[in-house]
């Protein structure tokens, strides 16, 4: 693909546009600010990653990991913002699960230790746990508000902070992992995923790419699971306080 055939695949954006102004829908300015965005902040990363995977040093691919992450806590932590020290929290949990994945993945040599690898699926990783973080802020805080009577009738019990929310806290798990689980029983019948794609289209066979797809699948899994419950078994502490009295409004 060069500039020219990239150009003409505008077509696809003035399709929408289109349609858009036709039928009233009024979101034709939020469709270019996406497209221009999405255009300068490809073309922006396209650049400093081919600096970086020239370079192959070990502290710009850290730079890139660290704007991953902080990119990624700034964007969640807006959907948490009544659940106190919420940055922090997505900040230990996205770590985590860099440090847990990548660590199994270069200790056994399962890619190698290089920015060519290390840094796309880093980003895919990132990226997702990010996703889970935010399908659980959302139900956490609504299953929450929803059992505040429950919870406190349990407090009023004798019964501790973690068995007041445990069922607001497993809801909410169980909610943010299903997607994941249930796109992963379809994957190859439904569609094909991305990387697999990417993969035959550069070139590579498709067995090879299924292998590398299989990889990825496996890590988003364990992604899922571990970003949902150590992010909830975080956050639900501060929605008590020291007397264990349940906090109806919790402040950031």
């Amino acid at each position: 693909m060069n500039v020219l055939t990239l150009s003409l695949a505008l077509i696809f954006v003035l399709i929408p546009l289109l349609l858009a102004k036709t039928f009233q829908l009024d979101l034709e300015r939020d469709m270019v600010v996406a497209v221009v965005r999405s255009i300068i902040q490809l073309l922006l990363v396209g650049y400093i990653l081919q600096f970086v995977f020239d370079a192959e040093h070990f502290l710009y691919i850290l730079l890139m990991l660290t704007l991953m992450i902080a990119a990624a806590v700034q964007n969640a932590r807006k959907k948490g913002a009544s659940i106190r020290g919420i940055g922090w929290k997505l900040t230990v949990t996205f770590v985590f699960i860099e440090v847990l994945t990548q660590g199994i993945l270069i200790g056994f040599r399962i890619t190698p230790a290089s920015a060519q690898y290390i840094i796309p699926i880093s980003g895919m990783v990132i990226g997702n746990s990010m996703v889970l973080a935010i399908l659980f802020l959302n139900r956490f805080t609504a299953e929450v508000k929803g059992r505040q009577e429950e919870t406190e009738l349990i407090l009023s019990l004798g019964g501790t902070p973690k068995q007041a929310i445990h069922q607001p806290l497993i809801a909410s798990i169980k909610a943010s992992t299903i997607p994941t689980i249930e796109s992963q029983k379809t994957i190859g019948l439904v569609q094909l995923p991305g990387t697999m794609s990417g993969q035959i289209i550069a070139g590579a066979s498709p067995v090879q790419a299924v292998q590398f797809q299989l990889l990825i699948l496996f890590l988003l899994l364990t992604t899922a699971v571990i970003t949902s419950l150590l992010l909830g078994y975080l956050s639900y502490p501060a929605l008590f306080n020291e007397r264990m009295q349940f906090l109806q409004e919790p402040s950031d």
